[in-house]
């Protein structure tokens, strides 16, 4: 079937409709049996055959370039000397060889790079930011809603990540710098980075691998500055605790966490007592004796002074050893005093950061609770 258009009907006859003001398009004519070369920078020589492309609308019925015109003539206008964009575009990179070469551009045209796909995480198939939201990451570097449906896509920076640890991941995918480096600064990037290094092939996106990247970020900064990221969210808790208390946690918990916002789970006990105690504990290591021994540990340790970590832990160890106590069992029932549970850091430590009186009173507390 012959379109029918400027080329297949006389131009006299064009230029009646066109005086009658019937609607056109303006198109692209490509020329036959001609191979455009695509010069790109990641991919090296493209070849492609014109038979292969169609003669694609420039200026629509209503006189409005479309996105292929438009871009040419503004990245000509703008001078822009690369054109860096998804592997997607690629098709359409002859066409725009063609316009600059038409325009009279072509010496000025820019370098093309057609950076690979991101995939899903398995691997299959390009990352969308539905997948995102599905799986349980970010896609987007911010949060964004969508005007026309209202859906919100959740963003890097609300999900607590650091923005040098986004920058370090966007590098990372689909290039690498050749050694084995992974963390760089945003100078050391601008350094180091170079087209010539990024893969063709798709990256898989990596969410684990993310979250490395800003764990690693996270410790690297100093206990004072992640405190202050940490202060706002004590205070949504209702806990209302000393700066420079706050710092000692930061430092000691900031290894156990990938984001700030995790460092509550990992340390609320250093803020409040626990309220109800791990029944598995309890049933493994608690015996008719140990609110009795607790007690008295308790009294040892009210004895204690300076109340420094040192003094703590020989209070407590001399009693163990003067009454021929399980260690284990002890300790472990003092932790389950202390937290509630079987976990967190060094348990003198947190007792020296608690201090004496709160030390005191948690673990009568939970003699009282327990044995109730």
């Amino acid at each position: 079937m012959q379109l029918r258009n400027s080329l297949t009907i006389p131009e006299a006859e064009v230029q009646k409709l066109i005086a009658e003001g019937i609607q056109y398009v303006i198109r692209i004519l490509i020329p036959e049996n001609e191979h455009v070369v695509v010069n790109d920078l990641i991919r090296g020589e493209v070849k492609v055959d014109t038979s292969q492309l169609d003669d694609k609308v420039l200026f629509k019925s209503d006189g409005m370039p479309t996105y292929h015109l438009a871009n040419v003539v503004d990245d000509h206008l703008m001078e822009i000397t690369h054109v860096i964009r998804g592997e997607e575009w690629l098709p359409s990179a002859p066409m725009h060889v063609l316009l600059y070469r038409y325009l009279g551009w072509e010496d000025t045209m820019p370098g093309f790079a057609h950076l690979p796909l991101l995939l899903r995480p398995d691997g299959n198939g390009k990352l969308s930011k539905r997948d995102g939201d599905r799986l349980g990451f970010p896609v987007f570097p911010l949060q964004w809603k969508d005007p026309l449906t209202g859906e919100i896509s959740s963003g890097y920076r609300e999900a607590g990540y650091f923005p040098e640890a986004f920058i370090n991941i966007l590098a990372f995918l689909g290039w690498n710098p050749g050694t084995e480096q992974e963390l760089f600064s945003l100078e050391e990037l601008t350094r180091h980075f170079s087209l010539e290094r990024v893969h063709k092939a798709g990256s898989k996106f990596d969410p684990e691998k993310a979250k490395w990247f800003n764990h690693q970020y996270l410790i690297r900064h100093n206990d004072s500055e992640i405190a202050q990221l940490y202060l706002p969210l004590l205070k949504e808790k209702g806990v209302d605790a000393p700066e420079e208390f706050v710092v000692k946690i930061c430092g000691l918990m900031k290894e156990r966490v990938h984001f700030v916002h995790e460092l509550w789970d990992q340390s609320w006990f250093f803020f409040k007592a626990p309220e109800k105690y791990d029944e598995q504990i309890i049933k493994k290591r608690w015996t008719p004796e140990s609110g009795n021994i607790l007690v008295a540990i308790a009294t040892e340790i009210e004895k204690t002074a300076p109340f420094l970590k040192a003094n703590i832990e020989a209070a407590i160890k001399n009693y163990i050893q003067q009454n021929e106590l399980n260690a284990g069992q002890i300790m472990s029932t003092l932790r389950l005093c202390m937290v509630g549970a079987g976990t967190g850091p060094d348990l003198i430590i947190i007792m020296e950061l608690v201090g004496k009186e709160e030390t005191v009173k948690r673990i009568r507390m939970a003699v009282e609770k327990i044995h109730a």
